[in-house]
């Protein structure tokens, strides 16, 4: 089926090794696992450190390296991380959720966020909104895993370089302490791409069916399908997809659609897009990149290492639990292009030369997440490290 994105300090982990980021204003230390080089984004992050302090101490923010939360990558977790914030997941699992009365198909809490993206999407996916509002819509689950369920951490990302083998990497291995396996094998036609032959297609990998490996073996998945890539899931009893569907995580983990998200792409996305739009195209996957073998885009990209049912799915893919890192993943490249010229990227959006509102109306745009947060203007959510709602790094 076509694909919808492309149109629109605890002890360290065995091998880990803390590694000090020294900057002009401060110096974080962060354990970093071993095991892993610094790959060209990592090394451009750590340049970009005083960048930020600089920024930071000429706006006057209260929010500063120092005191930001800290974001880490999965494989830097050390393994009692990874098991509080798995543990922290399955929490919001098992919570009553507070959208049942408009959503009839939420089962749980977490059903409550994936919910918001389904019935969120022209606000979510609009052009203008979609950095921030994702931005907004990662803090709100991150505070819900916090407030509702107990976890101290903060919500992980990946580097997709580090998982382009996703099958063994230590997010998606199958063990107690990843975030489920692969699913089982099923036959379906991989993921039609708006590309011309043979990009058009990113190949299926040999999944596509349950996960049966993991802390998410016994995920049910209710809301859906929607958008998917798979033809043999059962169908939603409502038309929007709103009612309850129970079913199993589906996943067809893909070093195919890996490879469009390594860290050539990720690096290039930040570094050779200087406007919001050209970035947010880009983003996207869009236009075509003659020569490149992978050219899904990022966005695209990272939602198909997964894919399967419902991370395959355009409306419904927050109900795979790596959602949250994927985003988060994209969310430090916006917010790493934002940084390297934040006097007129910061408050930048995407889509204003193609609307009729300037860029001060769209810093009114109001985004709701209803009964996972309360309303914010897109002026409030650019900025990361802003003091309200946010402030948080990726380390």
């Amino acid at each position: 089926m076509r694909s919808a994105w492309a149109l629109v300090l605890a002890a360290p982990l065995l091998g880990a090794q803390a590694s000090t980021i020294k900057k002009r204003f401060s110096t974080l230390d962060v354990w970093r696992n071993g095991d892993y080089e610094r790959d060209i984004v990592d090394q451009l992050a750590d340049e970009t450190f005083p960048k930020i302090a600089e920024w930071v101490e000429k706006t006057g923010s209260k929010c500063t390296l120092e005191n930001a939360v800290q974001r880490k990558e999965w494989a830097d977790l050390t393994i009692d991380e990874r098991k509080d914030y798995i543990q922290a997941v399955q929490c919001l699992m098992k919570l009553p959720p507070k959208a049942q009365e408009q959503v009839p198909g939420v089962l749980n809490r977490y059903d409550d966020f994936v919910a918001t993206h389904v019935t969120g999407i022209p606000v979510l996916h609009a052009p203008t909104n979609l950095f921030a509002s994702h931005r907004y819509y990662i803090w709100a689950y991150e505070q819900a895993l916090r407030d509702e369920c107990g976890y101290k951490g903060y919500q992980p990302y990946m580097n997709y370089q580090r998982h382009q083998d996703p099958i063994t990497s230590p997010l998606f291995n199958g063990n107690a302490t990843s975030m489920g396996g692969n699913g089982a094998p099923a036959t379906y036609g991989g993921v039609v791409m708006p590309y011309p032959r043979p990009y058009n297609v990113i190949p299926a990998a040999g999944g596509g069916g349950c996960v049966t490996e993991g802390p998410f073996a016994d995920m049910v998945v209710s809301l859906g399908p929607l958008g998917t890539v798979l033809n043999d899931l059962p169908r939603n009893p409502r038309a929007d997809g709103l009612g309850s569907n129970p079913r199993c995580l589906r996943r067809d983990l893909n070093k195919f659609s890996a490879a469009g998200a390594d860290a050539n792409h990720s690096y290039s996305l930040v570094m050779d897009y200087p406007d919001v739009d050209s970035f947010y195209n880009r983003y996207l996957g869009q236009p075509y990149l003659r020569g490149d073998e992978f050219p899904w885009g990022l966005h695209s990209g990272g939602h198909y290492i997964t894919g399967g049912d419902p991370g395959g799915d355009f409306y419904a893919s927050p109900g795979d639990p790596t959602f949250w890192m994927h985003h988060a993943a994209l969310d430090r490249l916006w917010w790493l292009w934002q940084m390297q010229d934040p006097e007129n990227r910061l408050q930048a959006i995407p889509g204003i030369s193609f609307s009729r509102m300037t860029n001060a109306d769209a810093q009114k745009t109001v985004v709701d997440l209803k009964w996972t947060a309360g309303p914010r203007t897109l002026g409030e959510l650019n900025d990361q490290m802003g003091s309200e709602p946010f402030c948080y790094i990726y380390v």
